[in-house]
This record gives C-alpha cells, structure tokens and sequence, in this order.
C-alpha cells in the first residue's frame, strides 16, 4: 500500500521572510573587489546596476528579510510549489531510500526563477527603474524576468547565449510574448559581443558573454538596470522560499533528510534548496548530507580554482571568490544551458571551502537517461538542469538498494522541460555526447585564473 504523495501548503503558510545563510556561518565569505582598486566594493560601486533595495540584500547580514506585500501577492500565483515523495521512482528502482521533490516546475514560467525575478523586478520598479537587461542560457531566467517585468510595467531586454538561442527556440517566444526584447549573445549590439564575434565569429556564446553585454547596456542607460538570476547573495536570499517551503513539508511527511541533493551551475537552485536545511545543520537539528551536483562540461567546484575572477567575459563585473574555471572559459555547448556558468556562487563557494558541503560532476548522457526514468516514472519530464540531481539521486538510491539503508533523499526539481524536447530527442536518437571537459582542456582554462 503506498503512503501519501502529494504534500501541499495553504497559502498563509507562505514564508513571509528569506533567509540569510551569511549570518549563521562560522567566518563571513570574502567580499567582492572594485576591478581597478582591488578593495571591497561598496554601495556606491553597485549603483549604477542594482536599486538600493537590492545591494542592500546583496551586503546584508541580517539573519531573515521580510518579503514586501507586493512581491507575496504575485508569489500567491504559484506559491507554496507541492513537495512529492516519489512511489513510483522509488519501486521502478527497487530502493528502500525514501525519494521526495519540491517541484518548481509550476511557476509561470516553469521553472524556480521567478522567485528572485518577481522581487527584483519590483525593487527596481519602486525606484523609478524604466528598463532591465540581464543575460539567460537556456531561458528560464530570461522568460521570468520578462514575465516579472510584464508585471511591475518594466522593459526587458535579453542576451540568450547563442547555443541555447538556436537550440530552444519556443523560449524566445515565450521572453517576447511578455514584451521582452531578445538578442542571441555574442551580438552586434555592444562592443563586447563584437568583440567576441570578431574572433569567432561561430563563437557558441557563454553566460560570462552575455552578461558582459547586458552589463555594457545597463550601464550606458541611467534610466536602466542589470538583473541577475543567479551567484549574488540576493538571489540566493530570494530562492530560500524554496527550502523554508520544504522544511514545513518534510515535517508534514515526518521525515528528516539525510541527503539533500541539487543541481548547481551559478547556485540559485541549490541554494534556494539547501540554506534553510543547512541553517538547521548548524543549529544542530539536523544533519543532512548536502550535495551539489554540476555537469562534468561545466565542472566548477569539482575542477575549478577557488580565487577571485570576474563573473563576465569582458571584466567588466566585480571579482567574486569563487569556484572558476576563468572567466574566458566557454563550456561546449551542452543541453543544460543553466548550468554553462565559468563561476559558482561566491556564497556556495565559501561553504564549500568551509566544508559544510560536497560536490559531484556527472556527464549529460546519464543525465537524461535519469530524466527519463524519472518522466517514465513519476510522469514529469525533468528540465536538462534538475536531470543533474536527478541522476545523483538515482545513484545515492541505488547505494541504498545495496546496503539496505532507508535513506531520505531530497531534491529540487527546478523546472520543466516542456520547452526542451528537442534536447531529449537528442538523447532518444542516440546523438548526445558526454562533452567531459578534457584535462588539457581545463589545465587552459586556468592558465588565466590567480592561485590563492
């Protein structure tokens, strides 16, 4: 007889505050650099790209952050996301491991992006803000910020990184169906991509490109601004809906996590997942392993060198210590265009080193093949990103099949692949390639990048 499936929140359970991991950690994370001075940035030095609202999230150290009105009010269109306990995976593979999922997949949007979309969009329509330009590699980001800035009355225009621009077209369609305007990056539309495609000009494109275009465009416009869906420590903040959501479900379900697993490519996802569960690991409540997962292409905490780098191409950004594999790195051009980033979060970075987590890299091959047990299974097909923590959980269950251990596994399934199709199809006709990135190939990439 199988148990409960589906456990779900009201909507006055809606967490009314994010949660900052900064003020429970045992040192602070280093804090990024003026690129010509090479001291700490300060507000001053953020202005020209983020409101007020937001920089003072991104240097905050209080413990929790109340989320205004306004942005509860459109959260309340898909929040709380249902927390599932995956039956039918766990039978299909013959586990005794205990398989839950908070599944994202609802948003407008499909995927966990709007949770930092919606609130940034408002804090720059509250400051006068006219237009943002940010950067999207598969387009998740870049559907939810133009759906969030359809909302608050913003424009919105968009750098899609040339690879996923031509390999999911239907997102495109839907940036411009909320009004945004979309460039494939590199573009002819700013130095740095013409720069870019002056070299190569079949340049694949990457997120550090792209946000060094969107970064050239903000900055020339006083009336404009730059928004990030991913690595700062507010978006970060935003996505801890994610876990605080969880941690009300998972005692719903009378369970406790003993491995938390998600995928990480700039670390929203993960972090929106894991921050709250780690916030009780150090207060002692509970003691969940907490696992990140990146592609073996894309391999930044697993093979990349913990120092300071630009999060942009064009070095245009503050320098953030974090995991790298140099910002002139451009990944191949694998499906999950989310995870193509040459940095991790500097906030997940620092709780890496501070061995409070670990981190695995596993090739895109068995990424689908997990993403499509888990559609055959539990009927929804997993976005390319979450196939990531799809396939360590599949691993971690099959561990426990072979010990006999009921283990709680915990993922974030962070979106839908309803727009990525033909990326399957790739896998179904058997033409997907692995694209592990080649030691040669990352003893180049950090040639650039200092040692600590």
């Amino acid at each position: 007889m199988t148990g409960r499936t589906k456990y779900v929140l009201d909507e006055t359970e809606l967490p009314a505050r994010w949660y900052n991991l900064v003020a429970d950690l045992p040192a602070p994370p280093p804090p990024p650099l003026h690129p010509a001075t090479r001291q700490p940035v300060g507000p001053e030095d953020l202005a020209p790209l983020f409101p007020a609202g937001l920089i003072e999230q991104e240097v905050s150290g209080e413990r929790y952050v109340d989320i205004p009105e306004e942005v509860l009010e459109v959260y309340r269109l898909w929040r709380p996301t249902p927390l599932y306990r995956a039956h039918r995976l766990e039978r299909a593979l013959g586990t005794p491991a205990h398989i839950y999922y908070k599944y994202e997949g609802v948003s407008p949007v499909g995927s966990h992006k709007p949770n930092t979309a919606v609130p940034q969009a408002y804090y720059n329509a509250r400051e006068g803000v006219r237009k943002l330009t940010t950067e999207t590699g598969a387009g998740q980001w870049g559907s939810a910020l133009a759906f969030a800035c359809a909302t608050f009355g913003l424009e919105c225009e968009v750098w899609q990184v040339r690879a996923s621009y031509d390999q999911k077209p239907y997102r495109k369609i839907m940036m411009e169906t909320f009004g945004a305007t979309v460039h494939p990056s590199p573009s002819e539309e700013t130095a740095a991509g013409r720069a870019v495609l002056a070299a190569d000009p079949a340049s694949p494109g990457s997120l550090g490109i792209a946000i060094s275009e969107a970064v050239e465009k903000a900055a020339a416009d006083p009336d404009t601004r730059y928004a990030l869906g991913s690595v700062l420590n507010h978006v970060l903040l935003h996505q801890t809906v994610i876990g605080e959501e969880a941690l009300k479900q998972c005692a719903l379900a009378g369970e406790t996590p003993d491995v938390l697993i998600g995928c990480t490519g700039g670390g929203s996802n993960f972090g929106g997942l894991a921050f709250p569960f780690l916030r009780e690991k150090l207060a002692g409540r509970m003691s969940p392993e907490i696992r990140a997962v990146e592609p073996a292409a894309c391999p930044t905490l697993t093979r990349g060198r913990y120092a300071y780098d630009f999060g942009d191409t064009a070095g245009l950004t503050p320098l953030l210590k974090m995991h790298t594999l140099g910002h002139d790195f451009v990944p191949d051009p694998i499906h999950a265009g989310g995870l193509r980033y040459h940095g991790m979060a500097p906030l997940i970075s620092h709780v890496h080193e501070l061995g409070l987590m670990d981190a695995v890299a596993i090739g895109q091959r068995e990424c689908f093949a997990a993403g499509v047990a888990f559609a055959r299974s539990e009927g929804i097909i997993p976005a390319p990103e979450p196939t990531h923590a799809v396939a360590e959980c599949i691993r971690e269950a099959l561990r426990c099949k072979e010990t006999g251990e009921e283990k709680v596994i915990l993922t974030a399934l962070c979106g839908h692949a309803h727009l990525d199709l033909p990326a399957y199809a790739a896998y179904l006709s058997g033409a997907m390639e692995d694209h592990e990135l080649p030691e040669a190939a990352l003893t180049e990439a950090l040639a650039g990048v200092p040692r600590p």
